[in-house]
């Protein structure tokens, strides 16, 4: 059976911004590492849709994160991860 590959563009660190830092943390980190961080950070503090449970809801620092947004969609949070990390 044939070794996975790692992703290289998935595993290359990131630098987020300071709205994103808030959440996870200033130091760079790869895509994967983000996305792990800000579930247990909605999931730390309650804030999945109690009845849609793809949807987040946003806190203060998460509304920032989301551009405002009070909530988004689980699918939506990968594209604003570009957003705030170089």
């Amino acid at each position: 059976m044939p070794v996975a590959k790692t992703n290289s563009k998935f595993m290359t660190p990131l630098t987020p911004d300071t709205v994103l830092s808030e959440v996870v943390g200033t130091k760079p980190i790869p895509r994967t590492e983000i996305v792990k961080k800000l579930w247990a950070y909605i999931k730390k503090n309650n804030l999945q849709d109690k009845k849609n449970r793809r949807m987040i809801n946003g806190d203060e620092k998460l509304t920032r994160v989301f551009n405002g947004k009070k909530q988004v969609s689980m699918f939506e949070i990968a594209k604003l991860i570009g957003k705030h990390a170089k």
